[in-house]
């Protein structure tokens, strides 16, 4: 990797970068709420169960639009592997700010193309992986964002939803390091077929129904 590229994914996956992740949990409040995540150790079982199943499945879509399958039958294999209605219409307003971010700062063809193809946003994934290919990454580097952010996101929600210290989840985010290299290279693996009927379709029904429950409620911290 250059030292541009490295830049590149360290600016893609800080979550100062304005794609709109900070104002969703990724399913921990809905957790939260049902006594799933109480501590430090139960978050790093939320996390662990997150990054093998829809973070395993984000991985591998956003390496294999990284590696150039076509964006469009991955935004539909994303849809077919997003039971939640919820969740899918999250999915499209994250990648539809994502495409915003990416557009303004690595202007690129083929995301012009998928906006306008998808206006109302296509899978934050699948975006994420074009993004990647635009800033010089590599599908493995794509891979490793989505995973990322498939821990990140509860894991700074839970500081603001329980008050956690924030040494303890940034330590859950470290010590989960090594199954995050495993299941970037897994996904990046499945995406080198080249087709999106190949990429995994792990399931996580718990997510699935605390994201249509969390929709519901009148008053939350985070939209999703």
């Amino acid at each position: 990797m250059t030292l541009h590229a490295r830049a590149a994914l360290l600016l893609l996956a800080d979550g100062r970068f304005p794609a709109g992740g900070h104002a969703h949990s990724g399913g921990a409040e809905a957790a939260v709420a049902a006594g799933r995540i109480t501590d430090a150790a139960s978050l790093a079982g939320f996390c662990r169960g997150r990054l093998h199943t829809t973070g395993l499945v984000a991985a591998a879509l956003a390496a294999a639009a990284c590696a150039g399958t076509d964006p469009l039958a991955l935004d539909a294999a994303a849809d077919a592997r997003t039971p939640s209605p919820a969740l899918r219409r999250t999915a499209r307003r994250l990648g539809r700010q994502l495409m915003r971010a990416a557009r303004a700062t690595w202007p690129d063809d083929r995301l012009d193309a998928l906006a306008a193809a998808r206006p109302r946003g296509a899978h934050q994934p699948v975006v994420l992986g074009l993004t990647a290919r635009a800033a010089g990454l590599t599908p493995l580097d794509a891979a490793h964002a989505a995973a990322y952010e498939a821990v990140s996101a509860p894991a700074t929600a839970a500081v603001r939803l329980l008050s956690l210290d924030p040494f303890d989840a940034t330590a859950v985010l470290a010590r989960l390091a090594p199954e995050l290299d495993e299941v970037a290279d897994r996904a990046e693996r499945h995406a080198a077929t080249g087709t999106a009927n190949s990429l995994p379709a792990a399931s996580a029904p718990l997510l699935d129904l605390g994201a249509e429950e969390h929709g519901t409620w009148p008053t939350r911290l985070f939209a999703s």
